[in-house]
């Protein structure tokens, strides 16, 4: 296990792409979005907010520490984007909530409201990370990672 605090953020470092988890302390409901429906995610403190990013690097980082700070401590929406939606390339990072959270990258950014699942770059594909009491699991385990205050 992981430890990871309300107030901390980690970052998962890959060449391509970086991730950025932090739990959800006290944000619940968080408010998922589609062209259709609004619905509410009924969330536990120590469940995650998980934002992977399609780059690599300091900016990168601060990017996804702004989004998820607009997602937990704003209360901004996550927004779900319909099936070929052209925005889908041009998105930056993605986000995903919930007890556990597997990267794939063989769907499109942005078009799931299943929370289970996170497009991210190869160098993280199939990689679990998983939410337990003060801390997170990874499966594999991830040796490059960086913890900050958020």
């Amino acid at each position: 296990m992981i430890p990871l605090g309300k107030d901390e953020i980690i970052y998962l470092i890959g060449e391509k792409g970086t991730i950025g988890i932090i739990k959800v302390a006290d944000r619940t409901p968080l408010f998922i979005d589609t062209d259709s429906e609004e619905f509410a995610l009924f969330l536990e403190p120590d469940d995650l907010l998980v934002a992977s990013g399609f780059g690599a690097g300091s900016l990168m980082q601060r990017a996804l520490k702004c989004v998820l700070f607009n997602i937990r401590e704003i209360g901004s929406p996550l927004i779900v984007l319909p099936r070929n939606h052209p925005g889908s390339k041009r998105l930056k990072f993605v986000l995903s909530a919930g007890s556990k959270v597997v990267v794939r990258c063989d769907i499109t950014p942005g078009t799931h409201p299943e929370q289970d699942v996170i497009c991210g770059m190869d160098e993280f594909s199939g990689l679990r990370i998983s939410a337990t009491r003060g801390g997170i699991k990874l499966t594999p385990m991830i040796e490059s990672l960086k913890r900050e205050p958020f």
